[in-house]
């Protein structure tokens, strides 16, 4: 079974007009329009890609996955019975009761407001990366038992007086750089809030505790490192004089885009007054950011390749004027003029369809160049190099975006070339 003859005339259409030449200049023109726009299309939404998942990757390595809190009060009592229940919904891996509360951290150096979280390193590994992201000292220290407050340790016959036993704080890296402190220096954590003074009941004098530096962490997230710290739960519930209650429980799914529909069904397990938010809702303005900014860089590149369509454009309306007298001849051998503007449309077909053959796999070899050999100081970016990671669906939809633009492009010279009237073009021949 032969081919129908228009594929024939439309590749024949496409060459040079000189025999050296099997091509013609306006074609790889057009053709090279496509690629590039292709390419770039790619390799942009392969390096946003890969941005948005490296930082997912840090967020959820020091977050977990969903946060339960109580919606009528500040703390949670009853954790440990809470957190069985959670873990018994499907698709929760693990849960952990936490601590969260504003202080100040003070050094001889420095002085910072950070976040300090109270957890239980033991069930903190499970839900989190911390363990992993711990750079220097021990996250086990944590729970190193400490003197009670008040205690004062007692003195030897002869020596030193020993120093009383501190409990153990976890900081993160930029935050011990800005204190000036190591792990096993000591610092001072200082609630705003603390018991009442003698002088009133309306007075209230702030809480003051020293730690002892037990580990460093380091999470990749500047925001994380410079203003984050732990304690024990137990440390972290005397000092707040929170006694048997938390903040709320952690919980790790095993899959992170679903975790709105599990959040949901914690909700409807424990059911009111608990309120379970999911690691999307609670970081829904830097990711709606993210979305926005990757689908604004689409549409803008989207224009390289529609400004590449204008070679199309105006290879296939030279080649209309050029082969008038041909047409005239098609058509009076019988060819219907859909048959003529499927000749062009073909034409344009094929430019598209070469272009993204081409720009897909240049796209690719753009984004492994840029990964292999583009190295930044990771002390100074937080990265080492550029993080890439290209969607199957993003090629499909930059493939299917060129070869549309290439189709549309050939609708008004076919339909100048099939409306073309043979008497006409003949008439001086």
């Amino acid at each position: 079974m032969h081919p129908p003859y228009e594929i024939f005339i439309g590749l024949r259409y496409l060459r040079a007009k000189r025999r050296h030449r099997t091509i013609s200049l306006n074609t790889v023109v057009s053709v090279a329009g496509i690629t590039l726009g292709v390419a770039a299309l790619i390799g942009t939404l392969g390096i946003m890609t890969g941005f948005k998942e490296d930082l997912q990757a840090k967020i959820l390595g020091t977050t977990s996955h969903i946060v339960v809190h109580d919606r009528t009060k500040d703390g949670m009592v009853g954790y440990d019975d809470l957190a069985s229940r959670v873990e018994q919904v499907p698709h929760v891996l693990a849960a952990t009761p936490f601590v969260f509360r504003q202080v100040l951290l003070t050094s001889q150096a420095a002085v910072q407001g950070i976040v300090l979280r109270g957890i239980d390193q033991r069930r903190e590994r499970r839900v989190t990366e911390l363990a992993k992201n711990v750079k220097s000292g021990s996250l086990e220290d944590l729970d190193l038992p400490a003197a009670p407050i008040g205690e004062v340790p007692a003195v030897p016959e002869s020596g030193p007086a020993p120093e009383p036993r501190h409990p153990g704080i976890i900081l993160g890296k930029e935050l011990a750089m800005r204190l000036g402190t190591f792990v096993g220096d000591q610092v001072n954590v200082v609630s705003p809030v603390g018991p009442a003074s003698s002088l009133g009941t309306l007075t209230m004098t702030p809480k003051i505790r020293t730690f002892t530096v037990v580990a460093v962490f380091e999470s990749g997230m500047y925001e994380y490192d410079s203003s984050l710290a732990y304690i024990s739960l137990a440390e972290a519930q005397a000092f707040f004089n929170m006694g048997a209650a938390v903040t709320g429980i952690e919980v790790k799914v095993d899959n992170i885009f679903m975790a709105s529909e599990i959040a949901r069904s914690i909700e409807q397990a424990l059911g009111f007054p608990y309120w379970a938010r999911d690691w999307m809702q609670l970081n829904k303005n830097l990711f709606s950011a993210l979305k926005l900014e990757k689908v604004m860089m689409f549409l803008l590149l989207v224009l390289i390749t529609i400004v590449a369509s204008f070679n199309i454009v105006s290879t296939l309306t030279m080649i209309v004027t050029e082969k008038q007298r041909e047409i005239a001849i098609l058509k009076a051998m019988g060819a219907t003029r859909q048959a003529i503007m499927r000749i062009f449309m073909l034409n344009g077909l094929i430019i598209g369809l070469t272009g993204t053959a081409i720009g897909v796999p240049l796209g690719y070899a753009f984004l492994w160049l840029i990964q292999t050999y583009w190295t930044f100081d990771p002390t100074v970016y937080y990265i080492s190099h550029v993080p890439v990671h290209i969607q199957a669906l993003d090629v499909l939809l930059v493939s299917f975006s060129a070869i549309l633009i290439s189709f549309v492009a050939t609708l008004y010279p076919s339909w100048q070339a099939a409306k073309l009237d043979p008497a006409a073009a003949l008439r001086y021949e």
